[in-house]
């Protein structure tokens, strides 16, 4: 089927379980084309459609990432929601400050995607004169992230601090974590940041 054809089959689905079907099936074909479409599925209130865009998205990777900042839609929060999970996903540089400013959302989902998203940013897709700054506006989020209220934010801080911590020797990493590791009043919190350490 022709790329034509699937995003039409995107706009002519006729029920929830239709549009699913024919988002991971546009999904699936790979193509460059079919990312305005998918994006534009993000916003749909279907959650099964929208994780199969983000599937597309993600496997789709840095071509996508400039649409969907683009796209970012500042009125419809689930679509916005679902972008920054693909931008967390991808994990391309260019959406490191739309993600620091998801790590303060007030919906802990998307606040725990761009945390983790912190930090499995590809660093060496930066030029190496600007890495140093944007690990640490990195390392300073997650850092404030470890005192979420919410532990699956925290847990996904320390996952994203592990991460951060094997690329580089960034002060004040292990000292949050061993921190972590004895006073967190979450055991899977607290084992997760010994974890880390280990």
């Amino acid at each position: 089927m022709t790329t034509e054809a699937l995003i039409a089959a995107v706009d002519s689905a006729d029920s929830p379980a239709a549009l699913v079907e024919a988002v991971a099936a546009l999904s699936a074909a790979r193509t460059e084309a079919a990312i305005p479409t998918l994006i534009r599925v993000l916003g749909f209130n279907n959650p099964g459609a929208a994780v199969a865009a983000v599937r597309g998205l993600v496997q789709l990777g840095d071509v996508a990432v400039m649409p969907l900042l683009d796209r970012l839609d500042g009125y419809n929060y689930g679509a916005r929601a679902w972008a920054i999970r693909a931008l967390a996903e991808i994990g391309d540089p260019r959406s490191l400050e739309v993600l620091v400013a998801a790590a303060a959302d007030f919906s802990l989902s998307v606040r725990r995607a761009a945390v983790r998203g912190l930090g499995f940013i590809e660093w060496d897709k930066l030029p190496p004169e600007a890495m140093a700054a944007a690990k640490g506006r990195s390392r300073q989020t997650l850092l404030a992230a470890c005192d979420d209220p919410e532990w699956v934010v925290r847990y996904a801080a320390i996952v994203a601090l592990e991460k951060l911590g094997k690329d580089v020797t960034l002060d004040g990493i292990r000292s949050r974590l061993e921190t972590l590791a004895t006073t967190d009043d979450t055991l899977a919190v607290r084992a997760r940041a010994q974890v880390a350490l280990d």
